[in-house]
C-alpha cells in the first residue's frame, strides 16, 4: 500500500522547501492535501513526482497538474492574504483551487474542460473547501463576474502577457503565470497599480501551455 503521506513529506522536503518556498501557511496546506486525489486513479503513484502530471482524458487535449515546486513558487510569489478574492485559471481537477482556498477569502476556479470541472467540482465538495467556487468558461477571457480580484493564477503557460486578466486586478492586485512555452519560460509576477500594469521575471520556469493563451504568429509579406 502507498504510503502517501510519506510522499507529501518528501514531495514538500525534497522539492518545495528547497527551492526558496518558506511560507508556513503553504507548506501546512500541501503537507496535508491529498494530490494523488486529483490525479486519475491510474497514476496515483506519481502524484508527488517533480513533473507535471497529465489529468484529462485521451479524447481531449491534454492538460496538467502544475509540478509541485513550480505551483507553490506561483502562489507564494501572489502573497495570498486571509480574507482576499483569488482566481485560478485553468484549475483542471482542482488541487490548485483547493490549496488556493486554505488560504485566501475567496476562490473561482475556472475551468473550460466540461469534464475536468465536473471532477473539480467533485473533489472541492469532498474536502468541504466552501469557499471554492468552479465556474466554468473560457480560460482566456477570466471570469469577471467574481472580480475583481486581489490575486490571479494560471495554471499553466501563457504565450502572450495575459491583458484581458489583468484587467481583472483589483487596484494593488497579483498576477502569477509563467510566460513563454518550452524551456525558455520566465514565472512573471504582475501587479496592478493606478490602472497601469507592471510586470517582472521571479525565476526560470517551464509548464505546460494553457488553451487559448498561445502567441498569434505575425504575418510577414
Amino acid at each position: 500500500m502507498i504510503d502517501f503521506a510519506a510522499l507529501r513529506r518528501t514531495m514538500v522536503d525534497g522539492q518545495v522547501r528547497t527551492a526558496d518556498v518558506t511560507d508556513l501557511r503553504l507548506l501546512a496546506v500541501m503537507l496535508d492535501l491529498p494530490r494523488e486525489r486529483f490525479v486519475p486513479a491510474a497514476k496515483a503513484e506519481f502524484a508527488y513526482l517533480d513533473r507535471d502530471i497529465p489529468v484529462s482524458g485521451a479524447d481531449r487535449p491534454v492538460r496538467w497538474l502544475l509540478k509541485p515546486m513550480v505551483l507553490a513558487k506561483l502562489i507564494q510569489a501572489a502573497a495570498i492574504g486571509e480574507t482576499e478574492q483569488v482566481l485560478d485559471v485553468g484549475c483542471a481537477t482542482g488541487y490548485s483551487s483547493a490549496l488556493l482556498g486554505r488560504l485566501a477569502g475567496g476562490v473561482v476556479a475556472l475551468e473550460e474542460d466540461m469534464a475536468l470541472a465536473q471532477k473539480a467540482t467533485e473533489n472541492i465538495a469532498a474536502l468541504g473547501a466552501a469557499n471554492v467556487q468552479v465556474a466554468i468558461g473560457a480560460l482566456a477571457a477570466g471570469w469577471p463576474a467574481g472580480g475583481p480580484y486581489d490575486a490571479i493564477l494560471l495554471e499553466g503557460a501563457s504565450g502572450v502577457v495575459p491583458q484581458a486578466l489583468l484587467g481583472q486586478l483589483k487596484e494593488g492586485g497579483r498576477l502569477v503565470c509563467v510566460l513563454g512555452a518550452g524551456p525558455a519560460g520566465k514565472a512573471m509576477l504582475y501587479h496592478a497599480r493606478a490602472g497601469e500594469f507592471s510586470g517582472r521575471p521571479i525565476f526560470n520556469a517551464a509548464a505546460p501551455l494553457l488553451p487559448g493563451f498561445a502567441e498569434t504568429p505575425e504575418f510577414v509579406f
